[in-house]
């Protein structure tokens, strides 16, 4: 399976935004995921599947790839909307209607 480079995206239950600015590569999982036949869990004998790198540009990521001869594939982040908000207009619409009662 070939290797992920993405953009982490942002937490959906924060509002912050740290963490998302690092390109990440992320190996694929060559090996079949079995159950453990003590625990149950599910493991591998594939460790490079764990491994994450992180790279300030996705150029860097390419490159890495190209360098060390791995398949890879770029997933583009989704582009995100801003929509500023004020908070006085929470308060703008009922003071207008209080006005004309």
């Amino acid at each position: 399976m070939p290797a992920r480079i993405y953009k982490q995206p942002k937490p959906a239950g924060q509002s912050g935004l740290a963490g998302t600015q690092e390109w990440v590569f992320e190996y694929g999982q060559s090996a079949a995921r079995t159950p453990d036949p003590l625990m149950g869990w599910s493991g591998s004998t594939d460790s490079v599947s764990q491994i994450r790198l992180y790279f300030s540009s996705c150029e860097e990521a390419v490159a890495y790839a190209q360098r060390n001869k791995i398949e890879a594939q770029v997933e583009k982040p989704a582009i995100r909307l801003k929509q500023p908000k004020v908070y006085a207009e929470n308060f703008a619409a009922n003071r207008v209607q209080n006005w004309t009662h």
